[in-house]
């Protein structure tokens, strides 16, 4: 499992990302962070609900709701313009600690 402050640290850009691909509505985002993780990462509602408020409220994501064909409605969302800037932004960012990380490993031997 990853560390609560490293899943914290990386939901905006992991919500963004997912976003990147297409609409999609709350439990789908966990359940694709989830899928593409392997299982090393685990969201739950009480998690990311207030992650989604935030980001709609700084412009980053929209939402509206759409009715199902079981007459059920279900929130989904979708990245903004602004959102997408952010991404780019926080890939540069996570890429940079990424390769930084990958260099001080390879330098150091016994580190796997």
């Amino acid at each position: 499992m990853v560390s609560k402050e490293l899943v914290a640290a990386s939901t905006t850009t992991l919500v963004l990302s997912i976003l990147s691909e297409g609409d999609n509505y709350g439990y789908a985002l966990i359940q694709r962070v989830q899928e593409v993780s392997g299982g090393k990462l685990q969201w739950s509602e009480g998690m990311l609900y207030p992650v989604l408020h935030w980001m709609e409220k700084e412009r980053l994501i929209d939402s509206e709701w759409r009715e199902m064909e079981n007459g059920r409605k279900r929130k989904y969302y979708r990245i903004r313009r602004e959102g997408r800037k952010n991404l780019q932004a926080e890939k540069e960012q996570w890429t940079a600690v990424h390769s930084t990380l990958v260099n001080l490993w390879k330098t150091k031997p016994g580190l796997t």
